[in-house]
C-alpha cells in the first residue's frame, strides 16, 4: 500500500532542489514550467521557503537557495562522515597516504572526513575542517572538474603538486552527481609526483562512498 504524501511538501522540496542545480537562480515563471503549476501556487512556496530563510530572492526577482540551507547540511557533515569511513579507511592503508571526503562550503572546499594510514613512517597530517577555495588543491579541483562534464579527464581523477601544501601532492576525483552531495574523494602524500596506480584508486573510492550515499 502506497504511503500518503504531501503534495505542498514534495513541491516545496522540488523547488529547492531545481535552485539548488544552478548558480544564477530562477524566476517564478522559470518555476512554474519547470513544477508544472501555475505562478501563485510558485509565489506561495517560494514565500514560505522565505520565512524560513531556506530561499531568497535578489532584487531582479531571481530566486535562489538560502543562508538557511547551512544550518541543514552542517548536521548532513557527521552522517556523511559516519559513512564514508570505511571506504576512506581501505583507501588510506591501500595507498598509503592521508584520504579524506571534500565537500563543497560556499566557494570553499570544506574536508569533512579524514583517515590517516597506520602502517607508514610519516604521512600528511590533515585535519577535518580544513578548507581552502576549490581552484586551489586536488580536492576542490576535482569538484570543479566534477561540475563540467565535458572537461572531466579520461582518467577521471586530478592530479596537483604542492599548491596547499610545500612538497605534497595530490590525487582526487569528483563523487557521481546523483549521489546528492557535491563533493570529492582524495588522499595527499609527501611526494614529488603521484603513483600511477592512486588515481584509479581514489575513482574507485569515490564510487564506493557515493555508494553509502545513495
Amino acid at each position: 500500500m502506497t504511503a500518503e504524501t504531501s503534495q505542498t511538501l514534495d513541491r516545496g522540496l522540488r523547488v529547492l532542489k531545481l535552485l539548488a542545480e544552478t548558480d544564477h537562480g530562477l524566476t517564478v515563471t522559470e518555476l512554474s514550467k519547470q513544477l508544472g503549476v501555475n505562478r501563485t501556487v510558485v509565489y506561495r512556496l517560494l514565500a514560505t521557503l522565505e520565512q524560513h530563510a531556506l530561499v531568497r530572492r535578489d532584487t531582479s526577482g531571481r530566486a535562489r537557495v538560502g543562508v538557511g540551507v547551512l544550518g541543514l547540511t552542517r548536521q548532513v557533515h557527521p552522517l556523511v562522515r559516519e559513512a564514508a569511513l570505511p571506504a576512506l579507511r581501505a583507501l588510506a592503508e591501500d595507498v598509503g597516504a592521508t584520504a579524506h571526503l571534500t565537500v563543497v562550503d560556499g566557494s570553499d572546499a570544506l574536508a569533512v572526513a579524514v583517515v590517516e594510514p597506520s602502517w607508514t613512517d610519516y604521512h600528511v597530517a590533515y585535519r577535518a575542517g580544513f578548507r581552502h577555495p576549490l581552484d586551489r588543491g586536488a580536492a576542490g579541483r576535482a569538484i570543479l572538474t566534477g561540475r563540467c562534464k565535458d572537461i572531466q579527464d579520461e582518467e577521471g581523477f586530478v592530479l596537483t603538486h604542492g599548491e596547499l601544501e610545500a612538497g605534497a601532492s595530490g590525487a582526487a576525483a569528483p563523487l557521481p552527481r546523483d549521489c546528492g552531495i557535491e563533493g570529492s574523494v582524495g588522499v595527499v602524500m609527501l611526494n614529488e609526483s603521484v603513483p600511477p596506480d592512486v588515481g584509479p584508486r581514489v575513482v574507485r573510492a569515490a564510487l564506493e562512498v557515493a555508494a553509502v550515499l545513495r
